[in-house]
């Protein structure tokens, strides 16, 4: 393999340069000329391809975002589209690809494979942490303490004014941000799309702690809602429940998925980049490079695609221990 290229798709994560920057100089390190695709699958469509070198990465491992931008493509989903991006890489002469994304680039990558016979080895970069094959994703330790720190901040507001906080973080299909920041935010209850956890759940659980003369709440919701309700209504049906409660919701937002990433993120990064790279030149082919029990390991696409990362539950047993 003579000349590899390497892209970012979907959702932007902390620490999708730190990979970049791992996957150029590894390819560099092992001789091997590499490019970097505008874009995600989009640059593949139109040919925006760029040739990298280690310059090319300098001064880019502590900054949010990812260089070579992120796209989501509805032409990469034809056929027609899918033919365009493959005669671009053949008149770039680009033997195989380093992905770096979720659910849906592996799945375009799948695909590609499948019908043009491109190799891709991806790297998790996905702020949410539901990827099956990886203890942790790129950008998902960062996103977690941006959340914790906006969370510290409206527990201020919450016990001075006497109020309860519903707080929306992200987490479309997954409560791996919500969970942690509950636990590390002291919040008395958590909402996650793995639990189904009802309004009148979340109604007995506050008239409880205000009969134990408690005066502050912090109520952790994971964007994915729960049992199919919004985090505003569910704020809406405990206020009607309550009418003494003073409630507010606050949606933290896409603060989660920038910000310089932690150094936690910065090392995962380096470490898949490396590994995917040389998993690419060592023939491996439609798997997805994750970090389980400290270990280096690959992960086909079909598997990290279709199955259900489970959450610890030891996790949730804490949340309802520690609100008591």
């Amino acid at each position: 393999m003579k000349r590899i290229a390497v892209f970012t798709s979907g959702g932007d994560s902390p620490g999708m340069n730190a990979c970049i920057r791992a996957v150029v100089r590894t390819a560099v390190y092992h001789g091997v000329e590499v490019y970097g695709v505008l874009r995600g699958y989009s640059g593949l469509i139109n040919g925006e391809l760029l040739r990298m070198d280690s310059m090319s990465v300098s001064n880019i491992i502590q900054k949010g975002g990812t260089i070579l931008k992120s796209a989501r493509s509805q032409a990469f989903m034809t056929r027609e589209g899918r033919e365009r991006a493959y005669n671009n890489l053949l008149n770039y002469h680009i033997d195989g690809l380093i992905a770096i994304g979720g659910n849906g680039t592996f799945t375009g990558a799948m695909t590609f494979f499948e019908e043009f016979g491109i190799p891709t080895v991806g790297a998790p970069g996905t702020i949410d942490n539901d990827l099956f094959g990886t203890d942790f994703t790129i950008g998902y330790d960062t996103a977690v303490n941006t959340a914790l720190e906006a969370i510290d901040k409206i527990r201020d507001t919450a016990d001075s004014h006497e109020r309860v906080f519903f707080i929306e973080v992200m987490g479309r299909d997954s409560g791996y941000i919500a969970i942690p920041c509950a636990i590390g935010g002291g919040a008395e209850l958590v909402l996650v799309p793995e639990q189904k956890v009802t309004p009148e759940d979340v109604i007995e659980t506050l008239k409880a702690g205000f009969s134990r003369s408690k005066t502050s709440f912090i109520v952790v919701v994971a964007e994915g809602e729960t049992a199919g309700t919004a985090v505003a209504e569910i704020a809406a049906r405990a206020k009607e429940a309550i009418p003494q409660m003073d409630a507010r919701v606050s949606i933290i937002g896409h603060i989660q998925r920038g910000g310089s990433p932690t150094a936690a993120d910065r090392l995962l990064a380096s470490q898949m980049g490396i590994a995917a790279v040389e998993a690419l030149l060592a023939g491996h082919k439609n798997e997805m490079v994750g970090v389980v029990n400290r270990q280096v390991c690959l992960t086909p696409f079909q598997q990290t695609i279709f199955r259900k990362k489970r959450i610890n539950e030891n996790f949730m047993k804490m949340v309802e221990i520690l609100s008591v």
